[in-house]
């Protein structure tokens, strides 16, 4: 007979299925709570590992052995929450569908791989639909129009959120048919529709998807409807995943509940945003990050205090077998509106979770003198070495070795009949060998002990980068947090992490190794209304907002209450998207009260960025979350009033058993006690091992630990620093701690990067994403940059930036003060180009500068002759703008803006030059890096507080040296194949050739690059300055060694590159430069030729652009205008074993183009077109990767320009591989009848647009490798 306590509603269960395994929570009222894990996939017994446990649970409830074949009576269940664990997006194995898109419509992933890879499309099919809106109006118009006129022109309608678009072309409605009757028969029953500016006007994708819905298909997804924001590539991503996914979560769902002969009163799933969701109204997207929110929930329910006088923030730190998932939550949910996974930027709500590929699955490597942690995992097979499968050493493994796990604790399952105990003789012998390997790198005799540790440092610091990423990066102290350690990992690394943090306190709840599923039993029902919003925020108009306010809340509750929440249950957050005019960095504002919205902004902008803007307050969206149960959800209070208890009576407590273990650098005994058997209140000392069901926590020497009802808290209460380096000296070096300062030294890097792209105004460095940012010695020796992180770097930027700081340390020495800010740009002074404009800020320690920060930016409007900074026709170099060897920005802290205007009108002093044209934007820029390099000020200084400087200066000269050796041992390699040498020459456009021998020392590991033959300096502007040269260098050198080396001031010492002044790549002072980093992907083309290791890639960066306004050459007047710039990719060389990608940013110019809606609604024109421009790589056996075709028609009177290369002479094919395709510009000009007439324009050119004009811009293919005959 069922049980009585199993009746109707009393029973709900919470799952989480994630790769592994499936968590499970449930609650039988009046019973204890039932935990369990088993396997997510287990085809030999069960066919989906929900339904086997709500099986399991049923049985355990009604008493009863339920067969695994009988459908399931869920009348007794209240509800049940869940996961979906669907890996379609990484695995490519979702929907087919076709894409329907506007008709004529990239950063490089991993920076320095020859062989580019590209994320496969998701659609499997692409129908152009003519259809065509824009915007009306622009951004940068000296004179808006009136948005509020009477629309006369039939073809103007004003949308719901009051911008006016232009209908350029409606859908045809026949032809539309046509094709998805065609697509129908093809048997296609999904389509995603994403049409240009439809997140303001939407009118065409309805149009065409109630045509699809009348033509039969099941599945029509719209990017208006799945992603109403701007950035039409990133909709497009957002649409396509939906479609991708949606089919695949719909049949899930419908297989689920079909396994039920009655259904539980309630089925919802866990979203990406933390919400649970109705299981009919469950979507694709919604579930990509639905595992990971539920442990953000769990965070929040089982740990928050949000009594008055507590509200300690929480950091939660979610450690597993390949990853590690960290949060922030502070009394309210922290969002994102994008994503990145797979590969790809998905726009959808999703609660803020960064991800580290570290975990106790993540390999262990020595590398190059360096000790090196994942991010290659493991796996669950073969899994650690300790497995008995074959592995390679791991993070717990490291733990096993060292005694931080019990071996009794875990059963014998492993081996090839799964049923031996962990192997901790091999994992003992594979720690001798790695050990024996790391000292023969570094001629250090440490002991597999010592290095075992080391292994995890280096991972505890790998893990610690995400956390200052969502604390320090934003202006948050983690110090004031408290850390949240769950994960069937987290408990071994809590202590070493809090410690690293400066973080006192660690709560794990009783469930920390299945928080995900606690969270989604404490989830509620969640949805979201949002709409865009034209206009600035004034708060004596505020009333407009309140009553859109109004609207979508009613639309959120009436969503909710579809759904069976109750109406008194229904909670609401409103906010608004805000930003500064002219700024891409929105924040989320949270309705305060007065509903002074502006107020809160500029607060929350200065404490994120440490500087606000004179410029109006853009509203961008309004949004209402709304959160509602359909029933009483459990609350638990949170453990401070019962630890403050607890540490007024403490009681202790014998362990059962110990073992001895490695921590501080030597074996000591620690107790193990199981905690099912430790009573409530007890206090326990580390070292020591608590062990319950599903983890070990690792309770280190200077932490106590604290039982309490439902959690353990681990509170540090000494404090002493690790001396060890100050009481061996500086003569004493550790390659451990070499690795860790490793860690540190990028992470700033990072963070300044971060700070940088987040704050800045120019088209440019926000969306093309052109800066970089490092860290330097006091010597002026890059130290740190960011290239792993494609919009942190700029690759013509690399090894160059440190010669501008050198000069910069050495005319400025003894003269410089605390709070001093300087700015350069020349080529004589360590510039590229005059567009790039470096900051430079030194680092004081006790009065001495102790490092320099920099970042360089390319700004789009420098003055000078031509309408971007990217002039074709300059010849001298005071054409080109502002250009300044050295000049302080700021004095003691003081912004000197009388004189950096003064220094940008100079550049309009010259014959037919203009100053910039948007002197505010350059500023609001300078503004931007300089507040990038005093966040890294911030963290270097820290980082001495906590180190000390000479222990810090001591492991930046070692990073150094690190590299070097790394940058030698590849040169005696290549000496040994080469003995002759290496050689090679390519040509510019104009001629001039580049000529280069490299001659390499086999005994010492020296090179010299010499470009003696080199043709001379010319009449143009593709000159480059010697530190261009380096960049290339450098980069070929990173692109050549196949491992993670710093890139720093090491890998160019035993370099020497010789090349005549006087010639194209090493100029006099007057030359114009403008070209250079264009004319820098020649010079990695010639490297990498002598190398022979890849065919060319498109050799150029096609430098694009247009405006209006400056000085008027016939009167002299400097009229308003604006300008935009953009580089262009291409096709990518083929190599041995694989095809180039098609269209694609690479090389010196790793930048992406800004969203084609983004130019739209910033400038004056249509981008007609923007497509791979098929057949422009060369044959092979391996065909380069093709070209892009770019139009853009012009709106009103423009002013275009295009300077580029590879318009002459091909990118070369290797070993019998064909040539690419050059590339091709033209014009297209009205020729007086009614029609346009296509002009050539050859590689550099100015033109005069008039109004329905077209710049055609076709850019090289890459080369092809091997004979295509073959």
């Amino acid at each position: 007979m069922p049980d009585a306590s199993a009746s109707k509603g009393r029973i709900s269960i919470a799952i989480d299925r994630g790769g592994t395994f499936c968590d499970v929570i449930a609650k039988i009222e009046g019973r204890e709570d039932i935990i369990f894990k088993l396997l997510s996939e287990d085809p030999n017994n069960y066919v989906d590992a929900p339904s086997e446990a709500i099986r399991r649970v049923l049985e355990i409830a009604t008493r009863r052995s339920i067969p695994r074949n009988e459908k399931l009576d869920g009348s007794s269940i209240g509800k049940i929450g869940t996961t979906v664990a669907t890996n379609a997006l990484l695995e490519h194995k979702g929907e087919k569908f076709a894409f329907l898109a506007t008709k004529g419509d990239q950063t490089r992933p991993k920076l320095f791989a020859l062989k580019v890879e590209k994320a496969k499309a998701l659609h499997d099919k692409v129908i152009e639909v003519d259809e065509r809106v824009t915007q009306e109006d622009y951004d940068l118009n000296p004179q808006p129009i009136d948005k509020k006129a009477e629309l006369l022109d039939p073809a103007l309608v004003r949308t719901a959120s009051g911008e006016i678009m232009r209908v350029l072309k409606k859908p045809e409605v026949e032809v539309v048919r046509a094709d998805l009757e065609s697509l129908k028969a093809e048997g296609y029953t999904s389509v995603a529709i994403a049409f240009m500016h439809s997140y303001l006007y939407p009118e065409h994708e309805n149009i065409v998807a109630d045509l699809a819905r009348e033509v039969g298909f099941k599945y029509v997804t719209t990017s208006s409807e799945t992603s109403p924001s701007i950035k039409f590539l990133e909709r497009s991503t957002s649409v396509c995943s939906e479609a991708y996914l949606y089919p695949v979560i719909r049949r899930y769902v419908e297989n689920f509940e079909s396994r039920f002969a009655k259904l539980p009163q309630r089925v919802e799933f866990m979203c990406s945003d933390g919400g649970l969701k109705q299981s009919q109204k469950f979507k694709g997207n919604e579930a990509l990050l639905s595992g990971p929110a539920g442990g953000v929930v769990g965070v929040a329910r089982s740990c928050y205090d949000g009594s008055e006088g507590e509200q300690t923030p929480l950091i939660g730190f979610d450690m597993g077998g390949t990853s590690t998932d960290v949060c922030r939550y502070d009394g309210k949910y922290d969002y994102l509106t994008q994503s990145h996974i797979a590969d790809r930027t998905i726009n959808v709500p999703m609660l803020n979770i960064k991800t580290v590929a570290a975990g106790g699955g993540s390999i262990l490597f020595a590398r190059n003198g360096l000790l090196v942690v994942g991010p290659e995992s493991a796996g669950a097979y073969p899994g650690p070495a300790s497995y008995r499968n074959g592995g390679p050493l791991t993070v717990t493994d490291a733990n096993l070795f060292l005694g931080r796990l019990d071996l009794s604790s875990f059963p014998a399952i492993f081996g090839k009949n799964a049923n031996e105990p962990l192997d901790t003789e091999v994992v003992k012998k594979k720690f001798q060998e790695i050990t024996n390997e790391f000292n023969s790198q570094t001629s250090q005799s440490l002991t597999p002990e010592e290095v075992a540790a080391g292994f995890l440092e280096v991972a505890n610091e790998t893990m610690s980068r995400p956390i200052r990423n969502t604390t320090e990066a934003r202006g948050y102290n983690p110090e004031t947090h408290s850390l949240v350690s769950f994960g069937g990992a987290g408990g071994q690394h809590a202590c070493s992490i809090a410690d690293k943090l400066g973080v006192n306190r660690i709560l794990i709840h009783k469930w920390s190794s299945l928080l995900s599923a606690y969270g989604i039993s404490q989830a509620q029902l969640q949805t979201e209304a949002s709409e865009p919003f034209v206009g600035s925020f004034k708060l004596e108009e505020i009333d407009v907002l309140r009553k859109r306010l109004e609207v979508l809340r009613n639309s959120v509750k009436d969503e909710l209450i579809a759904q069976g929440a109750s109406g008194e249950s229904i909670q609401y957050h409103e906010s608004l998207s805000m930003r500064y005019f002219g700024t891409d960095t929105n924040l989320a504002i949270s309705r305060p009260k007065g509903d002074d919205f502006g107020a809160v902004f500029v607060a929350e902008h200065k404490r994120e960025f440490a500087f606000n803007l004179s410029r109006a307050i853009v509203v961008d969206s309004i949004h209402v979350r709304g959160t509602g149960s359909a029933g009483v959800v459990d609350t638990e209070a949170p453990p401070t009033e019962e630890l403050a208890a607890v540490k007024t009576s403490p009681k202790t407590f014998e362990p059962t058993a110990s073992q001895v273990l490695y921590v501080g650098g030597k074996w000591q005994d620690a107790g193990i006690y199981r905690l099912a058997n430790v009573p409530k209140g007890v206090v326990l000392d580390g070292p020591a091992l608590i062990l319950d069901e599903t983890q070990t926590l690792f309770l280190e020497p200077g932490f106590k630990a604290y039982i309490l009802s439902s959690h353990v808290i681990m509170e540090k209460f000494t404090h002493q620093k690790d001396n060890t380096e100050a009481t061996q000296g500086l003569d004493h070096f550790s390659p451990i701690q070499l690795s860790v300062f490793a860690h540190r030294f990028m992470s700033i890097a990072e963070q300044m990067g971060n700070t940088l792209q987040r704050t800045s105004i120019s088209t440019s460095i926000r969306e093309r994403l052109d800066f970089s940012c490092a860290i330097f010695s006091p010597s002026g020796e890059l130290v740190a940059n960011a290239p792993h992180i494609p919009m942190y770097v700029f690759r013509s930027h690399l090894g160059s930036m440190q010669f501008a700081i050198q000069r910069q340390h050495q005319h400025w020495l003894g003269k410089l003060k605390p709070g001093d800010v300087l700015m350069t740009n020349h080529p004589e002074w360590g510039g590229t180009h005059l567009p790039d404009i470096t900051v430079v800020t030194p680092v004081f320690v006790d009065d001495q500068i102790a490092f320099y920060t920099a970042s360089r930016g390319h700004h789009t409007d420098i003055g000078g002759k031509g309408i971007t900074s990217m002039m074709p026709d300059s010849v001298e170099l005071w054409e080109e703008g502002i250009n300044v060897p050295t000049m302080k920005i700021v004095s003691a802290g003081e912004f000197l803006e009388n004189e950096v205007r003064a220094a940008f009108d100079l550049a309009g002093t010259f014959p037919g030059c203009s100053p910039t044209r948007r002197i505010q934007d350059n500023i609001s820029d300078l503004k931007a890096q300089i507040s990038a390099n005093q966040r890294g000020i911030i963290l270097l200084q820290k980082l001495c507080d906590e180190f000390s400087l000479p222990i810090v200066h001591k492991y930046m000269g070692g990073i150094q040296r690190n590299a070097e050796m790394a940058v030698r041992e590849f040169f005696k390699e290549i000496a040994r194949k080469n003995p002759q040498g290496l050689e090679s020459e390519d040509v510019y456009d104009n001629g001039t050739k580049i000529k280069l021998r490299i001659s390499i020392d086999p005994e010492t590991g020296s090179a010299l690059y010499d470009f003696t033959g080199t043709g001379p300096q010319s009449w143009g502007n593709i000159n480059c300055p010697i530190a261009i040269a380096h960049s290339a260098v450098i980069y070929t050198l990173r692109c050549l060694i196949d491992l993670e080396i710093p890139l720093n001031e090491g890998c160019l010492v035993p370099i020497e590159v010789r090349a005549p002044k006087g010639s194209i790549l090493n100029p006099t002072s007057s030359v114009a430069i403008c070209g250079s980093t264009i004319a820098s992907q020649r010079v990695i083309d010639t490297i990498l030729r002598a190398y022979k290791v890849v065919a060319a890639f498109q050799g150029c960066a096609s430098s694009f652009g247009w405006g209006m306004g400056g000085r008027d050459p016939e009167t002299g007047e400097i009229k308003p205008g604006w300008n935009y710039g953009e580089s262009i990719g291409g096709g990518t060389g083929a190599g041995p074993g694989w095809h180039g990608a098609h269209a694609i940013h690479a090389h010196s110019t790793n930048t992406r183009i800004t969203d084609a809606e983004v130019i739209e609604k910033r400038t004056q024109v249509i981008v007609r077109r923007y497509e791979i421009n098929s057949g422009t790589g060369g044959r092979g056996k391996w065909n380069g990767g093709d070209g892009i075709t770019r139009e853009i028609e012009a709106r009103i009177p423009l002013k275009s320009s295009i300077l580029s290369e590879r318009r002459v002479f091909p990118p070369y094919g290797m070993e019998g591989g064909n040539p690419g395709s050059i590339g091709k510009n033209y014009v297209f000009r009205h020729n007086g009848q009614g029609g346009l007439d296509k002009i050539s324009l050859g590689s550099q050119a100015v033109v005069h647009l008039r109004p329905g004009e077209i710049m055609q811009i076709n850019t090289p293919g890459g080369g092809g490798w091997g004979n295509p005959n073959m």
